[in-house]
């Protein structure tokens, strides 16, 4: 252990045992700190697939909405956006994933056959740092249908037409300003910036597939 010396009026010198406070506070500081990049694969699986089932969901409804003034044609749309969006959000994160976990593997076995005794020792950490395909395909089915079910429960108990639109406009507007906030929150991105650009990309493509859709269905198309 080290020790700090302290100089005496007598000029004798007197020898304290040194706590190492600095080095603990620095290893402490250390700790505390994070490195946000970590959090980039799973914060976009489910920040964006959450935010992608809003917007989808959101936008079929709209859409034909825009054409039929039924609750119970919306709800089905946005239902089978839902089931829909969430199978293909699961489906493709799984095969991403796997093509990942793949690569990762070969990779392995190529260091494996240059430094085999390396490889046996770190054998068990390489294995858990491995990306899990299921893992990934449920939390994006997950995420997605957590967005994809706000315009479903905003539509789901209001019979008139216009107060209907007006409801899932007015609750998925709020919940793309949420999703925008907590990912640039969870990221440490600009908060403001990141809410404003999702909120303004949500509403643009509700708005272009409500105008669409009604512009196909009142002509005589």
């Amino acid at each position: 252990m080290a020790a700090n010396q302290t100089s005496l009026s007598s000029g004798k010198k007197v020898t304290f045992p040194s706590t190492d406070l600095e080095q603990q506070s620095t290893l402490e500081l250390e700790a505390k700190e994070f490195d946000y990049s970590k959090r980039s694969q799973w914060l976009r699986a489910a920040v964006l697939g959450a935010n992608d089932g809003l917007v989808s969901t959101a936008s079929l409804m709209m859409g034909v909405g825009a054409v039929k003034q039924d609750i119970k044609a919306m709800i089905l749309t946005g239902f089978a956006g839902l089931v829909a969006g969430a199978c293909s959000m699961a489906i493709g994160e799984f095969v991403s994933v796997y093509s990942q976990l793949d690569i990762e593997v070969a990779q392995m076995k190529r260091e494996k056959q240059r430094e085999a005794g390396e490889e046996d020792q770190n054998k068990d950490g390489e294995k858990e740092s491995l990306p899990n395909p299921l893992q990934a395909a449920a939390a994006s089915a997950l995420a997605f249908s957590m967005g994809a079910i706000v315009p479903l429960l905003a539509a789901s108990f209001i019979k008139e037409y216009k107060l209907r639109v007006g409801m899932i406009v007015g609750t998925v507007s709020l919940a793309l300003l949420v999703f925008g906030w907590l990912g640039a929150f969870l990221g440490k991105a600009p908060v403001v910036k990141s809410a404003a650009r999702v909120f303004v990309g949500g509403l643009i493509a509700m708005g272009i597939t409500f105008g669409l859709t009604k512009l196909i269905g009142s002509s005589a198309l």
